[in-house]
């Protein structure tokens, strides 16, 4: 795998965002209270989301709707 296919591995906060349509404030309260997806935080201090968490999420809100 590239460097370039391995950083669409993940994906940033606005990105997730934009997909979802919903507000940085929402996604950091779904994450504070333990309802978003699994994050990865960088040694600088930024999140990222890999596509496959999001993924497994998302198959797991469908579960609850």
């Amino acid at each position: 795998m590239n460097g370039s296919s391995r950083s669409r591995d993940k994906i940033t906060v606005d990105e997730l965002c934009v997909e979802l349509q919903v507000s940085r404030s929402t996604f950091y309260d779904w994450r504070q209270k333990g309802r978003a997806p699994r994050c990865v935080k960088l040694p600088n201090g930024s999140l990222r989301i890999r596509r496959s968490d999001l993924e497994n999420w998302l198959t797991d809100c469908e579960g609850g709707a």
